[in-house]
């Protein structure tokens, strides 16, 4: 497949970096493999793949324990990933960046640690209605825990956020928490954090921001943004999976109570109660995935290598030529089509095919595409539709995989007569 030059991003030469890329899949193993589904799990470079490696092959220890060579090798790496990841995101001080699976963890580490602590009943939880399922769940368990109340922004007609009533009421004294996504993992919809910071603070609330679509694809400053939480998925950004982390303000986290306890998160322990050490280690139980963050640490350093304004630039452009070639064809796209307003998860509904039937015949070309609710089913009820297909976008993916795309729906339109 010949792959078209971007003027951001040199795709040829990083598609050389993915050794998955270079797959031949469908029925016979022979058409070239197009992934599309980096909104799921992103490919990961060799680069990575080698980190996480190395420190098997020559560093294995647990970390925070041993005082030999190793486990010396093995701490002092995974403090450094944390530093990196820190810097990375704009945090003032890597303590403030605890490690976890990923944003599900974090969000409920947050909700279970710091939400439980500070609701009462008759207090509000701001969401939106973009939220995945990680971003929902966890608010209704600690609602229900507490007696407090969810409250929803609602959408504009073009899928952003509405704010028509910031002014209004829509953030007021009985809101203690804003949660809501950085970038939609269905309609790529990018929500104004910072007015919505500003408001919850003037308010008296804090700010908890999904990350994990967000981080991987625009230049973020959690300074700049002035949030309490951000959320990060590791294996969303080319990192492993099961890495990730969360970002909380120094207070906020002061004031948190550990999510696990066990071992190393602990000061003093008694029979009958225990101290706990400072952040970010009171809220990192037991053995942690230690290769995983080293990992995580080289792709923020492929990352930043790339330029994250060249990583939005390239997916502004490719979701622009998407978004067109979709409708050529008489594809319904959902969400922004500004693409100053959105990230290049592309969602679409094509000729009456369900998602499910798409999916499997584009398999045939190679072709992987996302089908279903993509764990957002209260926004599908918004939207009439039981499912849609989605396609996104990262650096390795070219405007010629677009048109493969499209290829393989016109066969797919042809095959169900539609």
């Amino acid at each position: 497949m010949s792959v078209t030059v971007s003027r951001s991003l040199d795709i040829e030469r990083i598609r050389k970096d993915f050794p998955i890329l270079e797959r031949r899949v469908g029925p016979d193993g022979t058409v070239p493999l197009v992934y599309l589904d980096s909104s799921a799990t992103s490919q990961k470079p060799r680069q990575v793949l080698d980190a996480v490696n190395d420190f098997y092959e020559r560093h294995n220890a647990n970390i925070h324990r041993g005082v030999y060579t190793l486990a010396e090798e093995a701490t002092a790496m995974y403090e450094d990933a944390r530093a990196t990841l820190a810097r990375f995101i704009g945090a003032p001080d890597p303590a403030t960046v605890i490690f976890t699976r990923g944003t599900t963890e974090s969000t409920n580490l947050v909700s279970y640690g710091f939400a439980r602590k500070i609701l009462r009943e008759g207090d509000e939880i701001l969401l939106s209605v973009l939220e995945h399922h990680s971003n929902l769940v966890p608010w209704q368990f600690a609602a229900q825990a507490t007696g407090a109340k969810l409250r929803f922004i609602p959408l504009a007609e073009d899928g952003s956020i509405d704010l028509t009533d910031l002014e209004d009421g829509l953030i007021n004294e009985r809101t203690r928490l804003v949660c809501v996504t950085g970038m939609s993992n269905v309609l790529g919809t990018l929500p104004p954090i910072r007015t919505l910071a500003d408001a919850a603070h003037a308010a008296g609330a804090a700010i908890l921001v999904d990350g994990a679509q967000m981080v991987p694809h625009v230049p973020v400053d959690v300074t700049a943004l002035d949030v309490d939480f951000l959320t990060i998925s590791g294996h969303k950004m080319l990192g492993p999976t099961a890495s990730g982390g969360l970002y909380g303000k120094r207070e906020r986290l002061e004031e948190m109570d550990p999510f696990l306890g066990g071992g190393e998160m602990i000061m003093r322990v008694e029979l009958e109660e225990s101290t706990f050490k400072e952040i970010p280690w009171k809220f990192e139980a037991g053995t942690m995935n230690i290769a995983e963050e080293v990992g995580l640490a080289t792709a923020v350093r492929y990352l930043t290598d790339l330029g994250m304004e060249n990583v939005r630039q390239h997916e502004k452009e490719i979701t622009a030529y998407a978004t067109r070639r979709l409708e050529e064809i008489g594809a319904v796209v959902f969400g922004p089509h500004d693409v100053e307003k959105r990230g290049g998860a592309v969602s679409f509904w094509f000729r009456d095919i369900h998602p499910h039937d798409l999916a499997q015949v584009l398999d045939t070309d190679g072709v992987c595409i996302r089908a279903g609710h993509h764990c957002a089913q209260p926004l599908m009820r918004l939207l009439g539709v039981p499912a849609t297909a989605r396609a996104s976008f990262y650096v390795y993916n070219s405007h010629d995989e677009v048109d493969a795309l499209v290829a393989s729906l016109m066969k797919a339109e042809a095959f169900f007569g539609a």
